[in-house]
Formats: C-alpha cells, sequence, structure tokens
C-alpha cells in the first residue's frame, strides 16, 4: 500500500502523506496543502476531517466498538468506578490501589465551593434553564483561582486545577438542582464515594439521613462511565479549540458545556422523554407514532433510536438497558410516561422496519427513563450529562496543551460579493 495520495490540480501534483493510527485508521496529512497549492479543503461539518491526532478514545462506529484507553466501554461499565475512569482518561493509564486511594483523597479534600458562590446563585432568575447556570458557573471558577489564567505555570498548578474541576462539580450540579426545588443546599459528606456523595448532595436534606440505594448508585456510576468521552463530538471539538488559544480550563469547559446545550448534541436525552410527553398527550398510541415514523412523507422521528456514528448498534445502550431494568424494577414507580417508554422500546425492537435500518434505542433513549424513574427533572439531564463528560473534556484539553499545538483557525470558502466602489447615498436609491 502506497504511503502517499496524489492530488492533481492544474497540472500540478501534491503528494499527500497517508497517516495511520494505531487502530488501522487511515487518513491525508493535508497540513501543507494550501502553502503548495494555494487550495484549501471543503469539508461542510467537518465530517470528513481528522482536526488532531489523540490517543484518548478509539470509536469503530460500523462495528459497535468503543474504547478509551485501549479498555472496551463494556469492561470498564461493568467493573469499574467513575474515578477510576476519570483517572484513566487524565493520566494514561488505570490506577494501582495506592494511586487510587491517593487519588480519591485528592479529590475528597476539594470538593466543597468558595461560599460566595451561593451569592451568584442568587442573582440567576426563577426558571434559568439549569445548563445556563453551569455554564456561568464554571466560567466563574476562574475568577475564584485567578492562577488559572496563566498558560505558563507548572504542571503541578495545571493538575490541581483539573483536580478541583473534577471534584467541584457534584457539588455544582447538585447545588443547581436545589435551588430549582428551593431546598437548602447539602454539603459534601466525604465519607462517601464520588457517585454516593453527588446522590446524597442532590437528594438528600438537611433534616434527615438519606438512604443510598445501591441500585440507584450502580445505575448513576455506570452513567457517568457511559458519558465520560466519546471522541472529537461537537462539545469535545469546541474545548479544543476554544482552549488553542491559551484560554484557561474553566472557560474552555464553559464553552464545552455551551456545546452541549444544544437540542442536537447533549438535549437528546431531553428530546427523548419531550417526545414520550407528546405521546401521552396524544392520547398515549405507541403504535401510531411508530407509523408516523415509519411515514417517509411525516417529518416526525423517534428521539433515542439509531446514532450518528454507530451505524450498527450503540454499545453504551445495551450496557445501560439492564440498569434501566433493574432502576424501574427496584423503584416501581407507578409513572405512564415510563410505561409508554418500555412499550416503544419493544415494539420498535419487534418491527423489522427498525432492526433492518440498524435504528435501535441508544443511550439517550435509556439515560433519559433512568434519570426520570430516579426523579431528576427533564431539564436537569443535560447537566448530568455534562458531569459525566468533565473528565473526556479535561483529558482532551490537556492532550491539546501538552501536545503544543497551535491555535484552530478553519478556512472557508468565501462566496459574498466580489469588490465593489463604496455608493453615495444618491447612489442608493
Amino acid at each position: 500500500m502506497s504511503n502517499q495520495a496524489k492530488i492533481i490540480y492544474n497540472d500540478q501534483t501534491f503528494e499527500a502523506p497517508v497517516v495511520k493510527g494505531s487502530e488501522g485508521e487511515l487518513g491525508l496529512d493535508i497540513s501543507k496543502l494550501r502553502g503548495s497549492t494555494g487550495l484549501v479543503t471543503y469539508d461542510v461539518a467537518y465530517k470528513n476531517t481528522g482536526a488532531t491526532q489523540s490517543s484518548i478514545t478509539f470509536i469503530d462506529g460500523e462495528k459497535g466498538i468503543l474504547r478509551h484507553r485501549g479498555y472496551s466501554i463494556e469492561d470498564l461499565a461493568n467493573n469499574a468506578s467513575f474515578l477510576e475512569v476519570a483517572y484513566l482518561l487524565l493520566k494514561g493509564h488505570l490506577p494501582n490501589k495506592k494511586e487510587y486511594q491517593d487519588y480519591t483523597d485528592l479529590i475528597r479534600m476539594h470538593t466543597l465551593v468558595n461560599e460566595d458562590v451561593k451569592h451568584v446563585f442568587q442573582a440567576f432568575p426563577n426558571g434559568s434553564h439549569p445548563m445556563g447556570q453551569l455554564m456561568t458557573m464554571m466560567s466563574m471558577m476562574s475568577a475564584f483561582y485567578p492562577d488559572s489564567l496563566n498558560p505558563h505555570r507548572s504542571e503541578e498548578d495545571f493538575d490541581m486545577t483539573i483536580t478541583r474541576l473534577i471534584a467541584k462539580t457534584p457539588t455544582l450540579v447538585a447545588m443547581i438542582l436545589k435551588k430549582k426545588m428551593g431546598h437548602p443546599l447539602v454539603y459534601p459528606k466525604n465519607k462517601l464515594e464520588y457517585v454516593d456523595n453527588f446522590l446524597n448532595m442532590t437528594f438528600g436534606q438537611v433534616t434527615e439521613e438519606y438512604d443510598l440505594d445501591p441500585v440507584l448508585s450502580s445505575a448513576m456510576n455506570k452513567l457517568l462511565i457511559l458519558h465520560a468521552d466519546h471522541e472529537q463530538n461537537c462539545s469535545a471539538s469546541t474545548v479544543r479549540i476554544v482552549g488553542s488559544s491559551q484560554s484557561n480550563l474553566y472557560a474552555s469547559i464553559s464553552a464545552g458545556i455551551a456545546a452541549l446545550w444544544g437540542p442536537s448534541h447533549g438535549g437528546a436525552n431531553q428530546r427523548v422523554l419531550e417526545m414520550l410527553e407528546d405521546i401521552s398527550q396524544d392520547g398515549g398510541n405507541v403504535q401510531k407514532f411508530i407509523d408516523r415514523a415509519k411515514d417517509k412523507n411525516d417529518p416526525f422521528r423517534l428521539m433515542g433510536f439509531g446514532h450518528r456514528v454507530y451505524k450498527n448498534f450503540d454499545p453504551r445502550a445495551r450496557i445501560i438497558k439492564t440498569s434501566a431494568d433493574k432502576v424501574l424494577d427496584q423503584l416501581k414507580v407507578n409513572d405512564p410516561i415510563l410505561y409508554l417508554a418500555k412499550e416503544l422500546e419493544e415494539k420498535a425492537l419487534a418491527d423489522p422496519y427498525f432492526a433492518e435500518r440498524k435504528l435501535f434505542p441508544n443511550v439517550d433513549f435509556y439515560s433519559g427513563i433512568i434519570y426520570r424513574a430516579m426523579g431528576f427533572p427533564v431539564d436537569m439531564f443535560t447537566v448530568l450529562f455534562a458531569l459525566g463528560r468533565m473528565p473526556g473534556w479535561i483529558a482532551q484539553w490537556n492532550e491539546m496543551r501538552k501536545a503544543g499545538q497551535p491555535i484552530g483557525r478553519p478556512r472557508q470558502i468565501y462566496t459574498g460579493e466580489v469588490h465593489r466602489p463604496y455608493p453615495s447615498w444618491d447612489e442608493r436609491g
């Protein structure tokens, strides 16, 4: 196989080296194309563009493979804690017992947030969206830690910024929900594990002890792991390109949260529940909506089925489906919306139309069901996505920073007016 590809234009030949990844992925290195030929590539939404080399996450959408640092998502979700996966993404290897103990102890030391953060919460109007609050709180963290603004500080200082972010994000997320509910804040209880501490801050009350349910804790742990990283998606790419300007980590992550907020990205699980609400309000006839989804002339689409990357099945969905079944069985929630979800799942999986087109329930379908059953409001779903994605965003940002990658600056094909003279007022009619 040739290690170069040729681009011929106007009798000029450009030889693009072929770059090969560790899993056999091939790409054309066109970094010198414009300088050699004056041409740029045109690739709307970067669907065929590899903007970086990365050793964090590997996806094979055709085969339904997702791996972090070489470990399959199945092994990680079924065996690891979320902090183990965070350590893996950030450090490049799984921790041994001492490393894990030291890491969890360090995280516990930094779970509290400055008391002045409460004043910022008080300024949010009632009804403000939780994602807007999280984005604001994240960028605000740089005000409390101004040392993070220095792009030339020591690696130890960078590590401390990362530690603070991993430790404090669950506290901020819990604060957002407590404000929404009008409840007093529950402070971190650092004798608890990371996920249990978050659940206690979220659903616990200052007046009584919160009974942690191991089924819910396990499901939450899996959900965070399944969302931990997903290669160069919209929000991860946003974090990288903002970080490439040497913007501080908090601001870069805030930009990633803004990207995740979009309904085409992180809002997918929220749209699943909104669709189920629509089905319920229409009378609850699931088959009617399945038929609509199959009608080419009907714009309706089933939310939570199929995936842009996974052309066969979403490996994360297979893992979380079991947890969804356990949570629903454990909580015995009498919720018509959840009954509709189960009916929709069963009928769609039994329908050849969806099987032939590989339109299987994805992770957004099942995560929305679990979050609702646990008692999270629908507009908190994307915030929970951000909580899980935090170590992945940070790992992407840190990899970009350590590689010394230049500031990101995409090109364009200009289609506007050509040069024209400036007209007088009278000439404009």
